[in-house]
């Protein structure tokens, strides 16, 4: 594990005469651009800058997002002021997903979230308290926010989760915010998407907090996956349900899959190269995963979830080994805030397997561990 540090940053010095040498040196350009301080996730950046951070955020839809943050005590240099800039700690944001009001939520910082999108999916208690208390408003929905809501809360910053043919610019000229994309979801490997809550901290001034944070699951997460690395014996995995007889499975290179094999599972899909979904008939799907050990399923009824009713639902389902043996893994995201709070905590996610694949490595830190997430559907 590589630890974060303060390091001692370099001046790059324009040599041009003596008095400009002198400011040059202090001012220059202070970026170090070999020391970034991100070690698992692909899309985004931190450089140290004098006082302060340069935040490179990369998208894969536009052009990459540049952001420089300082704390609102500190002079900024004057190099920087066609930059754009984010004096932190923010006083108010409009978070669009779950994944980036969670992390404000944890860091004891909630009361920054003035604005969140489908609040009517979360079961959070105190976020839906503080939307019903108008201390939180409900801007809408990501294909239809509501850019009058979003005007009148003023917020410093908007939150945004960047899609495919989905322009949000037009609702940060509107409102005067700052608008920071946060594809945390295009991060394939689980330690990856954990580490965007070192942009948050930033946000916050709470940098120290979320760095030590991450290191915890840093550190826990990768003695479990060690303790996994040299299994041999691999129960067979396969994933999710279809919709309109089309299977949308995890490829080989996705966020799932890896934690299927960190947790010492063989997962029916390996061999493929995607990190997204596949598109799979049930035909094939029932033909390559029939004799699989397990079956991992999200489920979000607010009803009983049941073989029976998967039973009725579909006659495919009996035909699974998984199914005949009782061998689903089902997180029910009405109750444990899947969404919200996974993504954080891969190191649990990687418990809840290992838990059902096996069990004996679970010693010391995580002896009596009760899966939080994927648990098995026995009735």
């Amino acid at each position: 594990m590589k630890k974060l540090i303060v390091v001692l940053f370099s001046i790059i010095y324009m040599i041009t005469s003596c008095n400009d040498d002198l400011k040059n040196k202090s001012r220059g350009e202070y970026t170090n651009d070999t020391l970034n301080l991100v070690t698992y996730a692909q899309n985004f950046k931190i450089y140290p800058v004098e006082s302060g951070y340069r935040l490179l955020i990369i998208d894969g839809f536009k052009d990459n997002n540049e952001f420089y943050i300082f704390n609102d005590t500190v002079v900024i240099p004057e190099e920087f002021a066609d930059k754009q800039i984010i004096k932190t700690p923010i006083k108010s944001a409009v978070a669009f997903s779950s994944t980036q009001w969670s992390v404000f939520q944890k860091l004891g910082e909630i009361a920054r979230v003035k604005g969140v999108l489908e609040s009517n999916y979360t079961t959070n208690n105190e976020i839906l308290r503080l939307v019903a208390e108008g201390k939180i408003t409900d801007v809408g929905m990501s294909t239809n926010v509501n850019a009058e809501k979003l005007i009148n809360l003023q917020p410093d910053l908007i939150l945004y989760t960047p899609y495919p043919g989905i322009d949000f610019s037009h609702l940060g000229e509107l409102s005067g915010a700052t608008m920071l994309s946060f594809p945390d979801y295009l991060e394939s490997h689980p330690l990856g998407r954990a580490e965007w809550m070192k942009v948050v901290g930033l946000l916050c001034g709470k940098e120290d907090v979320t760095n030590q944070w991450f290191e915890d699951v840093v550190r826990r997460y990768e003695s479990l996956s060690y303790k996994c690395s040299t299994i041999e014996n691999k129960p067979t995995v396969f994933s999710d349900l279809p919709f309109e007889n089309q299977w949308y499975v995890p490829g080989g290179n996705s966020y799932i899959a890896k934690i299927f094999a960190d947790a010492g599972g063989d997962y029916i899909w390996k061999d493929n190269e995607s990190a997204g979904s596949l598109h799979i008939d049930a035909e094939s799907v029932l033909l390559k995963a029939q004799q699989a050990d397990f079956w991992r399923v999200i489920n979000s009824y607010d009803t009983p979830f049941t073989y029976d009713r998967l039973k009725n639902e579909n006659e495919l389902y009996p035909l699974f080994k998984a199914f005949k043996e009782k061998q689903l893994l089902v997180c029910n995201v009405r109750e444990c805030g899947y969404f919200e709070k996974s993504q954080y905590e891969p190191d649990v996610l990687l418990a809840d397997f290992i838990y059902h694949f096996h069990p004996e490595f679970l010693t010391d830190e995580w002896e009596n561990y009760t899966p939080r997430y994927f648990k098995l559907l026995v009735k």
